[in-house]
């Protein structure tokens, strides 16, 4: 069975891993005959009530994501490229806003050390690599220099930062993905679409990740 890594930044789409986007990488990949093995990064963060959009203390990103997968969630320092066949990141603003400053700064943002480390890695390897909602941004800033082609959808404002990254945009419907095969990236929308279905979600993650786990 081809093993993979998924990078989450928390629970909950307002300042961590988006649940739905999770749930559906881990079904897809059992599907098709895939472990998942999860880190994050060590750290505490800010976290937004949802309901009412406030803020609302403080909480471990690794503890938080914990209660999506139902089982360890590792330091994200320990996650080894050689280790894995392929990795994937799920969307939430989590990704915008803790595996990098892509929320406040755009293309111009910071991507934490550990993530750049390890889609280099991946990159380096001919691994796949998969993400979907906001998350593809991270890809754009960390390659943007290959010439790596991804999607968020269809929302002007992100592609508009993608491009000064130097990476490539497709628009996509959110039961779709775009395959980049020279660079093994692979991504899909999800719910940049904001009004989109869950399953529709599912969809476009599913088929990304029946590509990712053909190419690992």
């Amino acid at each position: 069975m081809k093993k993979i890594a998924i990078v989450l930044s928390g629970c909950g789409h307002k300042d961590g891993s988006e649940i739905t986007e999770t749930v559906s990488t881990l079904i897809a990949l059992g599907q098709n005959q895939a472990t998942a093995t999860y880190f994050g990064p060590d750290k505490s963060v800010p976290c937004v009530e949802h309901i009412e959009d406030q803020p609302c203390g403080e909480r471990s990103i690794l503890s938080e994501s914990t209660r999506i997968t139902r089982s360890p969630v590792l330091p994200i320092n320990e996650l080894n490229p050689d280790d894995y066949d392929g990795i994937v990141f799920p969307g939430g603003f989590g990704a915008a806003l803790h595996l990098s400053s892509w929320a406040n700064e755009g293309a111009k943002c910071q991507v934490l050390p550990d993530v750049v480390r390890v889609i280099q890695g991946f990159h380096s390897q001919s691994k796949p690599i998969g993400a979907m909602c906001v998350a593809p941004v991270l890809i754009a800033k960390v390659l943007g220099g290959e010439d790596v082609t991804i999607t968020v959808g269809s929302d002007a404002e992100t592609i508009s930062e993608i491009e000064k990254t130097g990476s490539h945009h497709e628009i996509c419907d959110v039961t779709d993905y775009i395959t980049d095969r020279a660079n093994k990236v692979v991504t899909t929308p999800a719910y940049m679409y904001k009004n989109a279905r869950p399953e529709q979600v599912f969809m476009g993650i599913s088929g990304m990740i029946k590509e990712l786990v053909e190419m690992a």
